[in-house]
């Protein structure tokens, strides 16, 4: 049996995570050898900050092959409309994340402040996701409820940047 175009599209995606899979845990094997090596200097503030820069690499090298599987899957309705119900439930994950973010500590474990925090922090690669998954829709219900993902998560993210520029600009009480 001969594979269609479809399925070896399919394929070449799959290709390409486990590439991004394989670099991944090749680059992070090598930073954590560093950290083996050089454990004084791995606790300092410029380690953190190359293993945030190194994780953002990582995670803009697995939006190539999700910028191509979301190419593939748009030709197909059932799938492609799953997949924005999948994004609808995401976006809804941000009002959450944020709304526990800003209830605080006082009532929210710390690890699961932790956990809001990096959702809110990777909004944008969401919205900027969630506003491809919307260009390239091309089914009626799939664009319906891309465009609502769309909405939420761009409204949460300007009241999450409106809340922080309140909390810069509002005086300290120390």
């Amino acid at each position: 049996m001969k594979p269609n175009s479809r399925q070896i599209q399919f394929k070449l995606v799959a290709l390409g995570y486990a590439a991004c899979f394989v670099a991944a845990t090749t680059l992070l094997y090598g930073r954590h050898l560093q950290e083996l090596r050089y454990p004084e200097e791995a606790s300092g503030g410029m380690w953190a900050a190359g293993d945030a820069m190194l994780y953002i690499f990582i995670a803009c090298l697995f939006l190539v092959p999700t910028f191509f599987l979301i190419l593939v899957t748009a030709k197909f309705e059932a799938l492609y409309t799953a997949y924005t119900k999948f994004l609808l439930g995401l976006s809804l994950s941000a009002p959450v994340c944020l709304g526990m973010f800003l209830i605080g500590k006082n009532y929210v474990g710390e690890t699961l402040l932790n956990l809001c925090l990096v959702r809110l922090l990777c909004s944008l690669f969401i919205l900027a996701g969630m506003g491809f998954s919307r260009w390239v829709a091309r089914f009626d219900r799939a664009k319906r409820f891309a465009s609502s993902a769309l909405v939420i998560e761009g409204l949460t993210l300007v009241v999450a940047v409106a809340q922080l520029i309140h909390a810069w600009n509002a005086p300290s009480n120390h």
